[in-house]
């Protein structure tokens, strides 16, 4: 049996390519594929093999004095999900464009939000009322097939855009609410929170473990709604059978968590499309759209 484990976490790592290169021996050793990204402030993974041998990884990880004590989510999945083995060592494990005020010390980052268990966050809830507002933490793509309800999601094309966007007006209006931030595994939102404290957010949690382990606790029976995106070739992970498609096809508005690459080589967007247009109709709403023959 294969799976696909998620992780991350912030710690001073003083020398990222030695790391870099360890980690490539461990994973070739155990024939797991993915990305692994490494920087001075920590590591963030996402690999896919034999169950045996991401259970052998996790051991090997726990044995580092970095990185022992890492919370792992497991999803259904397998090594081929992945073209290759990536690991690489960048300036931020997320690219935000905030390392010159990201602050990582052995416990994680620095004056982030608090964090809430998903158990916790039903309870929070109840408690704040209209006051809360949940924040996707997300590119705005990956909220139009999942998120929570109600939920505000930022004009986002890629993590870069958090930083112009959390001084528009819309955002701005907020800071006296109760903010929860989600991601998929809860890495982004380690980042964007601190951010918006460090703007003046005055009551900021980030969900912890992220959308990934919300969905393996309340499944689709809590506040969620739809599926989750993910970065690989499953593209979209349901967490029940009673998951519903919230997404709409970008050429017939049917309901679908599809997406398929637009066919304009110039262009890197992804297309919403139910099965029947992704059949025949090939491009974004920035493109012409054109029918090919099946």
């Amino acid at each position: 049996m294969e799976k696909i484990i998620l992780y991350y976490k912030f710690v001073p790592i003083n020398d990222p390519t030695t790391v870099m290169h360890w980690q490539r021996e461990l994973c070739q050793r155990y024939d797991l594929k993915g990305r692994i990204i490494i920087s001075l402030d920590g590591i963030n993974g996402t690999l896919g093999g034999r169950v045996d041998d991401l259970k052998a990884y996790k051991k090997a990880m726990n044995l580092h004095p970095l990185f022992k004590g890492i919370t792992y989510k497991w999803s259904d999945g397998e090594a081929n999900d992945f073209p290759r083995l990536s690991i690489k060592v960048r300036k931020e494990i997320v690219t935000f464009l905030a390392s010159n005020e990201l602050k990582v010390s052995a416990k994680g980052v620095l004056g982030g939000g608090k964090h809430i268990k998903p158990e916790a966050l039903h309870k929070l809830v109840a408690e704040k009322g209209e006051n809360l507002v949940f924040m996707d933490g997300r590119n705005a793509f990956e909220a139009k097939i999942g998120n929570f309800k109600g939920a505000v999601v930022p004009n986002t094309r890629t993590t870069r855009d958090f930083l112009e966007e959390l001084e528009t007006p819309q955002m701005k209006a907020l800071k006296n609410k109760t903010i929860v931030t989600y991601c998929t595994g809860g890495i982004r939102c380690e980042i964007l929170s601190s951010m918006m404290i460090n703007r003046g957010f005055k009551d900021v949690y980030q969900m912890d473990g992220g959308i990934a382990k919300y969905g393996e606790k309340f499944k689709d029976d809590g506040l969620w709604q739809g599926k989750l995106y993910v970065f690989d070739k499953r593209m979209n992970l349901a967490f029940s059978d009673k998951s519903k498609d919230i997404g709409k096809c970008s050429h017939c508005g049917a309901k679908t968590s599809q997406f398929i690459n637009c066919a304009d080589q110039s262009c890197n967007d992804l297309v919403l499309a139910c099965q029947k247009c992704s059949a025949k109709t090939q491009y974004c709403s920035l493109h012409v759209k054109q029918t090919v023959t099946v």
